[in-house]
């Protein structure tokens, strides 16, 4: 018997709380291995989850009832604490022993304070922070960084390796893989923001945005981020803008995270600062639904090139 049969014994029910563009392929993911319950508040998802497998229940607190673990994803610290702790909080139906698996990119005292509260209870938390999209995820191919006590790794791991073709073990405590996805967003939020003030820079200059973009990423200039966010970014001048991939105001939310984190470390961040204030003038236009990709047009409104210039 294989050393992930035995784990994924253990680890052998899952529930997966919110089945929206993330949660849903990640939980008919781990329906083909694993038994999967899963609860959203809108209808539609619940019944395409039970169309790939998972077994649908009408409440959080239900669908955790039971779990070896329980895969989350929120927006914010707060949403965190109130899924966990609040008037419906679903710790209460998680049974001594299990793991809280957390997806989301929170900041690195709300998850320590949840793990806290969790502890209380008997039940671990794996700090899993994962970045990839809807695809990716219904593939097992995100990339995941993990910050946990080695016994509760060990619980979530069926779980993870599942869902991951990149997983990276940071450290043994609930907060490092925080910590790491907060220096990765700082990164990934300044790249954008460069790459939009660059294409902008092109088209003031009476270049061809389209022919930059090629010749740049061909070069010691190119990026993940110029290479991916180029082509929307020149796509958001035209008519609804780019396809929404990643929301822009979740960078005003990680950018956030990443310069409360330099604060308290005592470093100073002032690009990663500057590259925050456009993503909170992007928000303040009216874009923060839009593609982040849309911060091109904080920059530079419209294409001065189309306007003949």
């Amino acid at each position: 018997m294989s050393e992930n049969f035995i784990a994924s014994a253990r680890t052998s029910v899952v529930a997966v709380l919110g089945l929206g563009a993330m949660g849903l392929p990640m939980a008919a993911r781990l329906a083909s291995q694993l038994t999967v319950h899963g609860f959203d508040i809108a209808q539609a998802r619940l019944d395409l989850a039970a169309e790939a497998g998972v077994a649908t229940f009408t409440s959080g607190r239900a669908a955790a009832e039971g779990a070896d673990a329980l895969v989350l994803a929120v927006r914010t610290g707060e949403q965190l604490d109130d899924v966990l702790f609040g008037a419906e909080g679903v710790a209460s139906s998680l049974r001594r022993g299990s793991v809280v698996i957390l997806t989301s990119t929170v900041g690195i005292e709300a998850v320590r304070a949840a793990a806290e509260g969790l502890a209380a209870l008997g039940v671990g938390l794996v700090d899993a922070p994962l970045s990839g999209g809807p695809v990716r995820a219904g593939e097992g191919d995100l990339l995941i960084v993990v910050g946990a006590a080695p016994e509760d790794l060990e619980k979530a791991r069926p779980v993870l390796e599942l869902l991951a073709s990149t997983l990276t073990v940071v450290g043994n405590r609930p907060g490092d893989g925080q910590a790491l996805k907060t220096v990765n967003q700082l990164l990934c939020g300044v790249h954008i923001a460069a790459a939009a003030e660059a294409l902008a820079l092109a088209d003031a200059l009476g270049l061809d945005q389209a022919t930059t973009l090629e010749a740049l990423n061909a070069g010691a200039a190119g990026s993940f981020m110029l290479a991916n966010r180029g082509p929307r970014m020149l796509e958001a001048y035209a008519g609804a803008g780019a396809e929404v991939l990643s929301r822009l105001d979740i960078f005003v939310k990680d950018m956030g995270i990443v310069g409360k984190a330099a604060r308290a470390a005592g470093l100073a961040s002032p690009v990663a600062a500057a590259a925050e204030q456009l993503y909170l003038l992007g928000q303040a236009q009216g874009l923060a639904a839009h593609d982040d990709s849309a911060v091109i047009k904080v920059i530079a409104p419209e294409k001065r090139t189309a306007a003949g210039q």
